[in-house]
């Protein structure tokens, strides 16, 4: 349970309907398996222990006692385990004579509640309140497996004493069909974790339609979601049941399988859970509203949770090849929107972009054709400019120049070693002396060039730099620090490269050599260009000073979205990057990052305006706000404790 992940599970046992005894073993059995597994949390079917097509066998006593027979069974064999689990089984009422389907909520061989069904369906092949009652009104004490004191309740969580994030709400099956849905309540009374006992039959196209269901609940109540359903061993008289087992966590499947028994295992984020209800001031606080919903306390001892759920090392962008080219697309469309707009308010006459044949100023320049197209304007009112200087190779001027043409901007070079001579000479500033001077005279002498170019036409300077380069300071203050409009502002490196990539594909039929052009511009390796080439080849590679962008915007992505704390990062960074980077490379880089993350924060006070495409931004003016002096000796601490 280290760092606030929590193992859990969706069960589904080979069952015989109507036979207690037989499906008590096959519960046991998977519950030890589970615990075995280091499962913290688990949930069983609707009516697993009795099996949910008996029909009007539910009114017979002999089953609804030896269903209570089996539950003291399955708590007396479990009693050792630790580990909360729900199952399900019908229970009568000494109030009212009714039966209710329920979860009984079981830790340590004891009965912690009851949860009943609120939603009865009556309708097509379901027809449940033949037999259960609607539990949606009960707040009873009942008689249960020699206990007097078994609370059931609809409005009941669990609540761990040594997990505090970690508080259980229970739905079944129906209950997450209905308009509003008991778990909704539930979690706005705390709940981060719900879990649904579910006996839902097959169906061409219902499996899309449940899995949606389900992400889509964990999203909405920025929840984790275990749903655990019927499976082998229902009658199929009429219906099919295939054990849809799903685990979702924000409206993300973590773990899913379908027609097979057994246990499906992922784990809940709960720090990331409770970071983004903080986070979002719409999700309700708890209020007089819900203060009928009871807490029962549990405990679980300490487990060093073993990660499987799936960490993508490049969190930014999507491992599905389909989702990826979609999500490009929609990128370029967004970030040409928003230029589209501001050009269109401003009335500029033209867009000028820097043009270094690197990767960032190359993606500028696509999103600016596609606002130009979107405008209806000639994208020879795009004006390209290159401005070599001594450190520009060849390969990259050549590059943009052919870019340029292909793209059908106008194009323009401004070759400015002359003006930066003449600017040291001015400050006293040796052209042997190969500092920080020598570089950003160089980055501002370009932005200059760009600004009085776009004077002159009455024009707007379209930013470059990436979100990448903002996080770590790796830009020059009023230098690509600054523009007019920063379409890249919120695309980290490795998106840039993707959409880079994407944009080559598109390309590949209707214009080969824009398509080469862009392959070979991919091939370069990241660099300012502001320390003179060895042997005509770059000689000043960003990566091998700043870090592996890899890396960085990976750290980016948890640190500042999520708001891990360092020692998460590094966990999470290990578990994901382990294949490419060993322990001691990614710790120094992400000391890297936090060192520049806090110290460069100066310049991302001040930032352009650009649009937003995805998730993270640091503009000044919304989603990042932190002081420009704030002190980073907390975290460092925590990194030197690792």
């Amino acid at each position: 349970m280290r760092d606030g992940f929590i193992k859990v599970a969706a069960g589904t046992p080979k069952i015989k309907a109507a036979d207690c005894v037989y499906n008590a073993g096959q519960i046991v059995a998977l519950m030890k398996e589970a615990a075995a597994q280091g499962v913290k949390v688990l949930a069983l079917p609707e009516l697993c222990v009795t099996g949910y097509t008996c029909g009007d066998l539910f009114l017979q006593e002999t089953l609804l006692r030896g269903a209570e027979e089996a539950l003291s069974r399955i708590l007396e064999e479990t009693s050792t385990l630790d580990m909360l689990t729900a199952l399900g089984l019908p229970v009568r009422s000494k109030w009212d004579h009714k039966i209710y389907n329920c979860a009984a909520v079981i830790c340590r061989g004891e009965i912690l509640g009851l949860r009943p069904k609120v939603n009865i369906p009556n309708y097509g092949e379901f027809y449940e309140g033949r037999w259960f009652a609607s539990g949606k009104d009960q707040d009873v004490t009942l008689h249960l497996c020699g206990d007097d004191m078994v609370d059931m309740c609809p409005r009941g969580l669990f609540a761990c004493e040594d997990i505090p994030d970690l508080i259980v709400g229970v739905e079944i099956c129906e209950d997450l069909w209905a308009p509003e849905p008991p778990s909704a309540a539930l979690a706005q009374a705390g709940a981060t974790l719900i879990l649904n006992l579910s006996a839902s039959n097959e169906a061409a196209g219902k499996a899309a339609y449940r899995r949606q269901l389900v992400a889509g609940q964990s999203a909405r109540l920025v929840c984790g979601y275990v749903y655990a359903d019927a499976g082998e061993g229902e009658s199929t008289t009429d219906l099919v049941f295939a054990g849809h087992d799903i685990i979702a966590e924000n409206g993300t499947v973590l773990a899913e399988k379908r027609f097979d028994t057994g246990l499906t295992i992922s784990e809940i984020d709960l720090g990331r859970l409770t970071h983004e209800r903080r986070r979002m001031n719409t999700f309700p606080p708890y209020d007089e509203e819900h203060k009928d919903h009871w807490r029962c306390s549990f405990s679980l001892g300490p487990a060093d949770t073993v990660l499987t759920r799936p960490v993508h090392k490049d969190p930014f962008v999507p491992a599905d090849t389909g989702d990826r080219r979609e999500r490009c697309e929609e990128i370029f469309t967004i970030a040409a929107l928003g230029l589209k707009k501001r050009l269109e308010h401003t009335g500029a006459s033209c867009a000028v972009v820097g043009l270094s044949g690197g990767l960032d100023s190359t993606l500028a320049l696509l999103i600016a054709a596609r606002a130009f197209d979107m405008l209806g304007r000639s994208r020879r009112e795009i004006l390209a400019v290159t401005m070599p200087c001594f450190g520009t190779t060849s390969r990259t001027k050549s590059n943009a120049q052919i870019l340029a043409e292909r793209i059908g901007a106008e194009f323009r070079t401004v070759d400015i070693g002359e003006a930066v001579r003449v600017h040291f000479r001015d400050i006293g500033q040796s052209m042997d002396d190969l500092s920080v001077t020598f570089e950003n005279g160089q980055a501002r002498e370009r932005t200059q060039v760009l600004m009085d170019l776009a004077n002159q036409r009455g024009g707007m300077v379209i930013g470059t730099g990436d979100l990448s380069e903002l996080a770590l300071g790796w830009a020059t203050y009023n230098g690509d620090h600054m523009s007019m409009y920063g379409v890249n502002g919120s695309i980290p490196k490795t998106l840039v490269r993707h959409l880079t990539d994407y944009a080559a594909g598109e390309a590949e039929r209707r214009d080969p050599e824009l398509a080469a052009v862009l392959r070979d511009i991919l091939d370069t390796p990241v660099s300012p260009e502001l320390l003179p080439p060895k042997e005509g080849e770059i000689a000043q590679r960003t990566e091998d000073l700043v870090g592996p962008y890899e890396l960085h915007d990976f750290f980016l992505y948890y640190a500042i979205r999520w708001g891990f704390s360092p020692r998460k990062v590094f966990r999470l960074a290990l578990y994901a990057l382990e294949e490419d980077h060993d322990r001691e490379t990614i710790l120094k880089w992400l000391k890297n990052f936090y060192r520049r993350f806090f110290t460069q924060q100066f310049k991302r006070s001040c930032l352009p305006d650009g649009p937003k495409v995805g998730s993270l931004a640091l503009s000044p003016r919304g989603d990042w706000r932190m002081p420009s002096d704030a002190a980073y000796a907390l975290w460092m601490q925590e990194l030197e404790e690792l």
